[in-house]
């Protein structure tokens, strides 16, 4: 069921939600279907795995386990458990970095580059049929909102 189903479901009263917790909401339920779906086509790795992945691999040099926590949100804990489980698969290493014994580096594959070049073709249909009849206008405007959302959740936790 997507969100246009359950509002016309009747199961669900939205009258009166204000529209910022209403957003909240539906942030939060589209993630949980996304990742349903991005877990299912994957399969070998699932789709936070799968997004560490492609957080590395922007990252202009090898990422610490703090680094990309910060990139992805997430805590140290978190990443640290999704390193291992993409390490034990054979898609990352993690070593000492030389300067620094106590940080510990990522660094992707060759095993985990052929396997986003295998499904990057799928990867990319999927993006384009999710993204359809939404104009980059819209994109941008999304973009924006989020990115300001975040900044102010920011400023309330550095406020705590």
């Amino acid at each position: 069921m997507n969100i246009n189903e359950v509002i016309s479901s009747g199961k669900v009263d939205f009258t009166g939600i204000e529209s910022s917790y209403f957003l909240l909401g539906l942030l939060s339920a589209f993630e949980n279907r996304f990742q349903a779906v991005a877990d299912r086509t994957m399969k070998e790795i699932s789709w936070k795995q799968f997004f560490a992945i492609i957080c590395i691999n922007m990252c202009k040099e090898r990422p610490t386990v703090k680094d990309l926590a910060e990139i992805m949100g997430s805590s140290h804990q978190n990443v640290k458990q999704i390193l291992l489980k993409l390490e034990k698969k054979g898609f990352i290493n993690i070593s000492a970095d030389k300067k620094d014994k106590r940080k510990q580096r990522i660094q992707l594959t060759e095993y985990c580059r052929e396997f986003c070049s295998k499904n990057e073709e799928m990867t990319s249909d999927i993006i384009k049929k999710m993204f359809m009849g939404i104009s980059e206008e819209q994109l941008q405007v999304t973009i924006q909102t989020i990115i300001q959302i975040e900044d102010n959740l920011k400023e309330i936790r550095e406020n705590e």
